[in-house]
């Protein structure tokens, strides 16, 4: 299995070509270049959520904890309707992040199970794409496509590490295959992972106008943003 610092070198150096590459390539703003280079160097973390304890654990969750507000912003703005109301909605979310969110998967996820698999890594695009706001649609998938592509390269670095050779044979570990994997042997994790992952494919279609929503959908909507506005 490869370790935090093999991960964190192998998405970085990523981050620094794709946001340079969208830059350069592409088009798209130095500023939104770099941003989207970082999202792809923390993605390269994410699948080691689920481990149980350490230090770059512990790191991690506060890198998490911290990212997110900042890229929910722009909402936060909007639903808060005061820079006071925004700091301390962005202050909560860090704390349910770094010390909910740590204990919560520390008693329910299994280190290598369905945080490390493909579901695992379109939740994750999707919801960098539903937690970006931007009237560009391009916008938005760069910054989804960074998380994705720094999240295939934890699964791809651990499927390598997997490899052993003994002499000029080949030999596979134990944990050879359990993380580039689409399903789990928990049925109750393929659940919540497949259930999670088609309601945030539906999100991202809706926001993206690719579906439209329901009529019942817009409504419910209405109310949750004029409760909370209130």
């Amino acid at each position: 299995m490869a370790g935090y610092r093999e991960h964190i070198t192998v998405s970085g150096l990523l981050g620094v070509g794709y946001g340079f590459g969208a830059a350069i390539g592409f088009g798209f703003s130095p500023v939104q270049g770099a941003l989207a280079g970082c999202l792809t160097g923390v993605a390269g973390m994410l699948p080691d959520l689920d481990a149980q304890s350490g230090r770059p654990v512990r790191e991690l969750f506060s890198l998490t904890a911290a990212v997110v507000p900042i890229m929910l912003m722009e909402r936060i703005v909007e639903l808060s309707g005061s820079f006071e109301g925004t700091m301390l909605v962005s202050v909560l979310l860090y704390a349910a992040i770094r010390f909910g969110g740590a204990a919560v998967l520390a008693k329910l996820a299994v280190h290598r199970g369905m945080f490390h698999s493909i579901p695992a890594l379109l939740i994750a695009a999707q919801t960098a794409f539903l937690c970006y706001k931007s009237d560009d649609v391009r916008v938005k998938l760069l910054m989804s496509a960074g998380v994705a592509l720094g999240f295939l390269s934890h699964l791809i670095l651990d499927e390598m590490y997997s490899v052993q050779w003994s002499g000029i044979r080949l030999k596979l570990n134990k944990a050879a295959g359990s993380a580039v994997k689409v399903f789990a042997k928990s049925a109750g994790a393929n659940l919540v992972a497949f259930g999670l992952l088609a309601f945030v494919t539906y999100a991202s279609l809706v926001d993206a106008g690719v579906v439209e929503q329901h009529d019942q959908i817009k409504q419910l909507l209405r109310h949750a943003n004029s409760a909370i506005i209130r």
